[in-house]
């Protein structure tokens, strides 16, 4: 069987200067699981509007299971304004006292994180106080055994120390980049190098394991006995959305296939290279790609039988397809 692994936080449009797209950090992990293998769901919510029909229906014709996004009467599907750089690097103006904003504990969402093999979660989707409580919940509610992935994703004013400090001490992978480092080692006193300061956060936190990345540079991934550090891929930058959402998915099925760090680390910097060449967060990956993280079952815990469902994009991929009313 696939791996069950959840996205859950936001899911809104990310109004780009080339047309709106499917995104929220939780949905490019999940897309991005999905093309590798795992049977992936989104604990989300929208508005009763068109915007949230979109996203429904989009994410449906990508494999993805939607049955974990509620809808709500009273507060409109999220959406972001997206500006690039020159270097293809994103500034996000993200509206507040929307759809998922307000996020709530159905019965029906423990059954679905008790069947979790991993879970992704970022500060965004905390930053309104009723889908942080729902978040925390659902991720203490996911076995113990399973991965529960901490994916920082600082944006604008939307954290805080205790936020960051209640999050660490409910996971056990943390994913951060080098721009994100220097604001949480000041909010949690972290002193030395970048070795020390995640050294001190494994150590503090018991982490299974850390994943560092660095843009151009490459990336680190600490565990608890090792580390091993990549360069970074030369790649033709078009935009860096999404990039680190599908590293941070890499990373989760290599960790569920039993990879040592060092395959995980090159699989997650080909992955998250492309990506950056591409536009939009979540392009079709190349089968090349794609084959490594689909092995059979007598290879793994898992059979990711790449023929059992459509490729996570289609050759127009659906988010773009439904996006048009914005």
């Amino acid at each position: 069987m696939k791996p069950k692994v959840i996205g859950i936080g936001e899911l809104l449009w990310d109004v780009l200067p080339s047309g709106p797209r499917m995104g929220g950090a939780p949905a490019n992990f999940a897309c991005h699981a999905r093309s590798l293998g795992a049977d992936s769901r989104i604990v989300s919510r929208v508005g009763q509007d068109e915007l949230g029909e979109g996203l429904i229906r989009s994410l449906g014709e990508l494999g993805i299971t939607t049955a974990g996004i509620s809808r709500d009467e009273n507060h409109p599907t999220g959406t972001v304004e997206v500006e690039l750089g020159t270097d293809g690097q994103p500034t996000y103006t993200i509206l507040s006292g929307v759809a998922w904003d307000c996020m709530r504990v159905d019965p029906s969402l423990f059954t679905l994180m008790g069947d979790a093999d991993a879970v992704c979660f970022g500060t965004l989707g905390q930053r309104a106080s009723e889908s942080r409580e729902a978040i925390q919940r659902l991720v203490q509610a996911t076995p113990t055994t399973a991965l529960r992935i901490f994916d920082v994703n600082l944006r604008q004013n939307f954290f805080s120390a205790e936020l960051i400090h209640e999050s660490l001490q409910m996971v056990n992978v943390l994913k951060l980049s080098d721009s994100e480092l220097p604001v949480i080692a000041g909010m949690l006193s972290l002193e030395g190098s970048v070795q020390d300061q995640l050294g001190t956060l494994l150590d503090r936190y018991e982490l299974r394991m850390i994943a560092y990345t660095r843009g151009a540079a490459g990336s680190i991934l600490r565990d608890r006995r090792d580390w091993h550090e990549h360069p970074g891929l030369r790649a033709e930058v078009k935009d860096t959305i999404g990039a680190g959402d599908s590293f941070t998915a890499a990373v989760t099925l290599g960790l569920l296939l039993g990879w040592p760090l060092q395959r995980i680390s090159e699989a997650a910097n080909e992955v998250a290279a492309y990506v950056c060449s591409c536009v939009g967060a979540i392009p079709q990956l190349p089968q090349g790609l794609r084959e490594q993280f689909l092995q059979r079952e007598e290879d793994s815990g898992f059979s990711h039988g790449a023929s059992e469902a459509p490729d996570s994009c289609p050759s127009r991929p659906a988010h773009e397809i439904q996006a048009q009313r914005i």
